[in-house]
């Protein structure tokens, strides 16, 4: 099985309309720069997007968000993106939270092909109403449904030909539990090598998880916010 493409417009071009995907990232750190740059320049529409935080106004899922491609978005944090705010204050944009550790674990759970789990974040809030809960010794636990989406799209340092990914750093993030997740995961890498060249004791997802991969280019990396020491 070939898996590696030309550039991002190529892996992601059978995307389509209406599609969930999963993003990688926490905050701008360790996002598929590439990918969501072509998602914006393909301008397909409705799209349910998981992922962590929803970028800023004009960088990340923010770029999603301002040209009207975002139908729901699935996070834990969005307290950056002031389009996002709005579109959610006027009704314009469906958004589910969940608290930060749940979303990580219904990400586990689909890659590890678990229906469901049960966690007692959440229990006695609005994030328990309509959903089911048991009692475990005495305790009680929120079911919460793995994710089914559509496309995982990840972003690593370092990738191979075969699809295994190495993360640098806190880029790790969410995206070796995504790259596990999705139906089809498309990985973009600022590094492509052979198959063969990377240290399999370094490596953090495994190809079998991987469906697609690239070298992107041209990262900007931007800084969430950055906090500088006075003179």
């Amino acid at each position: 099985m070939k898996k590696t493409f030309e550039n991002a417009a190529v892996a992601i071009a059978d995307i389509k309309d209406a599609d969930t995907l999963m993003l990688g990232g926490f905050g701008l750190c360790g996002i598929p720069e590439n990918c969501i740059a072509a998602l914006v320049k393909k301008g397909i529409k409705n799209l349910t997007c998981i992922s962590n935080n929803a970028g800023v106004d004009d960088f990340g899922i923010g770029l999603m968000l301002k040209q009207k491609q975002v139908k729901k978005m699935i996070s834990s944090y969005v307290g950056e993106n002031a389009e996002f705010e709005r579109q959610l204050l006027s009704g314009e944009l469906e958004v589910e939270l969940i608290p930060q550790g749940t979303l990580a674990t219904r990400c586990m759970a689909a890659g590890y092909g678990m229906p469901a789990i049960f966690t007692p974040a959440g229990v006695g809030t609005e994030v328990a109403v309509g959903k089911e809960t048991r009692v475990f010794n005495n305790k009680e636990y929120l079911m919460e449904y793995a994710f089914d989406a559509d496309f995982a799209i990840v972003k690593a340092w370092k990738g191979d030909t075969d699809g295994n990914l190495i993360y640098k750093a806190t880029a790790r993030n969410f995206n070796p539990l995504m790259a596990m997740a999705g139906r089809i995961t498309i990985a973009e890498v600022e590094e492509l090598v052979p198959a063969g060249e990377l240290d399999p004791d370094r490596v953090h997802t495994p190809g079998i998880y991987v469906h697609r991969i690239f070298q992107g280019v041209n990262y900007e990396k931007r800084v969430e916010q950055r906090t500088v020491r006075k003179k």
